[in-house]
Formats: structure tokens, C-alpha cells, sequence
């Protein structure tokens, strides 16, 4: 789950990160009080959505005085802005961060991560901050600095002196980065946080370290332990057949293909969509319907696989395990008949009572395709779907 800048700033400031003065507002109205409550003449206007590059998107804007304030709330309130980490409809701006102007002497990065090679809640610095990480990671990884957190010794003093030291910072600007570090890694750690992101984490004129953007994603899989931050969701920021299939447990990524994938388990859904690929075809969705698959979350599942007007043809590829094929069989017979599906569906089944299930498949008298392994099921959805791409 991610948050938006405004509320990723509002919890590290709970845990002790320095961020500027600022204000989310979700009216021209409310923009033009904010930027009065705030003072002075100029000020930062930021749309907030949930996707990198809005800068360069024109989602950023320093304005001077409260004519350029409200021409810029207007520009970017009830817009979709599309940046080069959003989908070609980009997300609806609904809300504008105010805030105070920034004296920056420096622009650096910090980030905290699971680093899944080492086992290991990680942070990652640099002094080019303000720019693409990724970018730096891939041109220059020597700017890149990192350390690792032992679990039971927790951050040690050396460690963030290692960062400071990797961001060029004097004695006085590590002791603020001892308070950011020691407070981000409390965060991760009491929020279930799956990424932590400031960039720019910014050395002000005076000397000191304020978080000038943040940027933090929960793990989905802890939501239960942390009700509060449920409420943050902002689900017009989330694609709409994503939301719904969470709703119903099942892990659903939309994709810009015409076959339509219905798979059990992450590691077959991605070697089908592979496969499809290589075969000439283009994947329209990922979509895991989990382990224990039933006729009521297949039925959800093609709905929300059949929602998408680009699918030209369906694959469901089911091992049955804890399931069994023939009750597979069974649901997926029903769902077809129920829901009148137009489009042809092809069927790959395999495990227990694999032969019963594709037996009742072939005897059902409807539009379904069966298939004797995945490379027949991959070469004839790609057929059906109107050949290669």
C-alpha cells in the first residue's frame, strides 16, 4: 500500500524527521489559506498522486505570491497527471501540497529497503540525491552507499557515520542525520514499511538535514497489525480492477496484452505469462487466484479478467493440489455457463484427478479449450487470441 507525499511527512515527523512547513489542501480555497498561514511570498505547490517524476510532469511548481499560488492549485486540482512512472491515463490529482520555501545547500538520498540477497533492512544513501536512483545505481554505483541492519543489534553509531561520511556531511549535519536514521528505522520497523524513501533529504543553508519529499509503502501482507494506517488508503489512486481483486484476495496486475491469465500461484503465473511471450503473444494481466482456488473466486476472477474490453482470449492454468482438478473443473464449467463468456478460454489443468477434470471440460458442451501441458496452452491461446503480436 502506498501513501502520498503529504502522509509519509506527517508520520516521519512522529518519529523525529525534520520536514518543512506545509499544508495538504484539496481546493484553490484552502491553498490560498494555507499559503497565508504559512507566510511570506513564496512557496512550493506539489500535486500529490501516488507516482515518481512529478516534477518533471510539471507536478511541482515554486510560485511567487498568491496569484501564481492559486493559477498553479487551479492547473493541478481535479487533473490527471501523467508522469513517466504512471500508465498513459496517469492519476487523478485530488489534493496539493503548500508548502514553505526550502534554503538548499545540498540535495542527497536516503532510502530504507528490504534487501532480500542479505536478509537484511538496509539503507541506501547518496550525495547525488534529487535525481533517479536508479539511474545513479546503473551510471555510477560508486555514489551509492549502504549498511545493513542486524535484526538483533539493531542501526549502530558506526553505521551512520559510514552514511554521513559516504554523503560528504560535517560533525554538526551527522548529528541530525543520527536523529533521521535512528527515526526512519524505527518507522520501518513499527509502521511493517516495505520502503522508505527521502529524495531529496536536503542540507539546508544553516547547516541542517529537513526530509524536502517523502515516500513510504506498507506491506500489504502486515495491513491487519496497522488499522490506523489502513485509513490512508486512497483507493481513486489505485487501478480500479486491482482494488476490486484485493477485495476478494486475489493478486491482480493489470498489463497491456488481449490474453487474459487465470493461474494459481506467483512463481506459474509469471512462468504462463513467459511463455505466452515467447509464443507471440501479450499478456493482458497478471492474476494469482492463490492455492485454494474455489468456484466463487474463479467466477470473481473471470469477471474481473473479462472487465478488461482489450482480452480476446482467457488461459487458465491450474495445478491442482490441495484442489482437485475435477472440482476445478467443475467451477470453471459453472462460471462459463453463468457468465455467458464470448471469448474463447483455454485450459491447462494438471495434478490430482487431472484426467476427470479435463474429461468433464471436454464433455460440457461449451467454447473450452483443453490443453495437454502449458506450451500447448500457451500456443493455442496466442491462436485463438488472433495470433502473434
Amino acid at each position: 500500500m502506498n501513501l502520498h507525499e503529504y502522509q509519509a511527512k506527517q508520520l516521519m515527523v512522529e518519529f523525529g524527521v525534520p520536514i518543512p512547513r506545509g499544508r495538504a489542501v484539496s481546493s484553490v480555497e484552502e491553498a490560498i489559506a494555507a499559503a497565508n498561514e504559512l507566510g511570506g511570498s513564496r512557496w512550493v505547490v506539489k500535486a500529490q498522486v501516488h507516482a515518481g517524476g512529478r516534477g518533471k510532469a510539471g507536478g511541482v511548481k515554486l510560485v511567487d505570491g498568491l496569484a501564481s499560488l492559486q493559477q498553479a492549485a487551479e492547473s493541478m486540482l481535479g487533473q490527471r497527471m501523467v508522469t513517466g512512472q504512471s500508465d498513459p491515463q496517469g492519476l487523478p490529482i485530488n489534493k496539493v501540497l503548500v508548502e514553505e520555501i526550502s534554503d538548499i545547500q545540498q540535495e542527497l538520498y536516503l532510502g530504507v529497503l528490504v534487501d532480500r540477497s542479505t536478509r537484511r533492512v538496509t539503507f541506501m544513501a547518496s550525495a547525488a540525491g534529487g535525481m533517479d536512483i536508479e539511474q545513479v545505481a546503473a551510471e555510477t554505483p560508486e555514489k551509492i552507499v549502504t549498511v545493513a541492519i542486524d535484526p538483533a543489534a539493531g542501526i549502530q553509531a558506526y553505521q551512520i557515520r559510514k552514511i554521513g561520511f559516504g554523503l560528504g556531511l560535517d560533525k554538526e549535519a551527522q548529528k541530525d542525520l543520527y536523529r533521521v536514521m535512528t527515526g526512519l528505522n524505527r518507522l520501518f520497523d513499527d509502521l511493517d514499511a516495505s520502503l522508505v524513501e527521502i529524495n531529496p533529504l536536503v542540507l539546508t543553508g544553516d547547516n541542517h538535514l529537513v526530509a524536502l519529499d517523502g515516500k513510504i509503502n506498507l506491506d500489504d501482507n502486515a495491513l491487519y497489525r496497522q488499522p490506523a494506517l489502513v485509513e490512508l488508503r486512497d483507493v481513486s489512486q489505485e487501478n480500479e480492477k486491482e482494488h476490486e481483486a484485493h477485495q476478494y484476495d486475489l493478486n491482480y496486475i493489470a498489463l497491456d496484452g488481449n490474453i487474459g491469465c487465470m493461474v494459481n500461484g506467483a512463481g506459474l503465473a509469471m512462468a504462463t505469462m513467459d511463455l505466452i511471450q515467447l509464443k507471440g503473444g501479450m499478456p493482458a494481466n497478471f492474476l494469482d487466484v492463490g492455492g485454494g482456488t474455489t468456484a466463487e473466486r474463479v467466477s470473481k476472477a473471470f469477471n474481473i479478467i473479462l472487465s478488461d474490453d482489450k482480452v480476446k482470449a482467457i488461459l487458465v492454468n491450474i495445478f491442482g493440489g490441495i484442489v482437485r482438478c475435477d472440482l476445478i473443473a467443475e467451477g470453471i464449467i459453472q462460471v462459463v455457463k453463468e457468465s455467458d463468456i464470448q471469448v474463447p478460454v483455454v485450459v491447462r489443468l494438471e495434478g490430482t484427478n487431472v484426467e476427470t477434470g479435463r474429461q468433464l471440460l471436454d464433455d460440457s458442451g461449451l467454447s473450452i479449450i483443453t490443453a495437454n501441458s502449458l506450451n500447448d496452452a500457451a500456443e493455442q491461446v496466442v491462436a485463438v487470441a488472433g495470433g502473434k503480436q
